[in-house]
């Protein structure tokens, strides 16, 4: 399931999500705060974000290597939260909140970008893939609910005890963050992004902010603190109606980024 979602379009209107539930964390808050450069390289860490999520999808033998990777980069990261406390961003309970916050943000958003939602036999193929993904990343089984009906009372509990709008949270919300334009793509686009930035700037946050508290499941998203209006509710099913209509519709070359796309086709070719 996860080689049909992962690196399709639609998702990447989701991880917003996920990564402002992930820093929703006053741990993680911290160590995106302390030592990550989102604010300095917002475009660059996006991609290289990106990257690493289809790597351990499509990558193969390769996505092993970038748990490693990955584990190699996090033993560094250390420091002190909000809250007065010691964190070290490979602790299991914090790197398997990182990690889990993909699941509940994948099953919500399918009910507005899919065309139905999951089954519930979908729903543990997806999560038992998805706990596939976190031994990759070097979590040990130990660190994880083991299924679906263990991941629930797990997640609530976060939510209850853990998570609040954290400093990381709000500026990734608000419209008036300061964003460069694109420096990735071909230097043409970037040019003209580069031109229009002071008038495409303020739509796109808007936009931003709109998917990322939108394809927030609802409970999450009253945990943290986030508004959402009906109106936004309805404007929300009506996009993702679009969306599940026409992207469909596409070829798969333009319905996936490309290492999803190679990793397809060199599948079936395989085959």
């Amino acid at each position: 399931m996860l080689w049909e979602v992962a690196g399709e379009a639609r998702a990447l209107l989701m991880l917003p999500a996920a990564l402002t539930m992930q820093v929703a964390h006053p741990a993680v808050s911290a160590g995106v705060d302390d030592h990550s450069v989102f604010r300095t390289d917002p475009w660059g860490r996006g991609e290289r974000s990106l990257t690493s999520l289809l790597t351990w999808v499509y990558g193969g033998e390769q996505a092993a290597a970038e748990g490693r990777r990955l584990q190699q980069l996090h033993k560094t990261i250390q420091g002190t939260d909000a809250h007065g406390r010691k964190y070290h961003a490979l602790s299991p309970p914090y790197y398997a909140w990182v990690h889990a916050t993909g699941f509940p943000v994948y099953r919500h958003a399918q009910r507005y970008l899919g065309r139905r939602p999951y089954t519930g036999a979908e729903e543990r193929q997806l999560y038992a893939e998805w706990l596939q993904v976190g031994r990759i990343l070097g979590l040990h089984d130990r660190d994880m609910p083991q299924t679906v009906e263990e991941f629930w009372p797990y997640y609530r509990r976060m939510l209850d005890e853990e998570l609040e709008a954290t400093p990381v949270v709000r500026e990734l919300v608000t419209t008036s963050r300061h964003l460069p334009p694109p420096d990735r793509g071909p230097r043409p686009l970037r040019l003209v992004l580069g031109l229009l930035w002071p008038l495409l700037l303020p739509p796109f946050a808007r936009f931003r902010r709109f998917v990322t508290i939108g394809l927030m499941p609802p409970d999450a998203r009253e945990a943290i603190g986030l508004p959402w209006t009906a109106s936004q509710e309805r404007a929300l099913k009506r996009f993702g109606r679009v969306l599940a209509v026409v992207l469909p519709l596409l070829p798969e070359r333009l319905r996936y980024v490309p290492m999803a796309y190679r990793a397809r086709a060199a599948h079936r070719a395989g085959a």
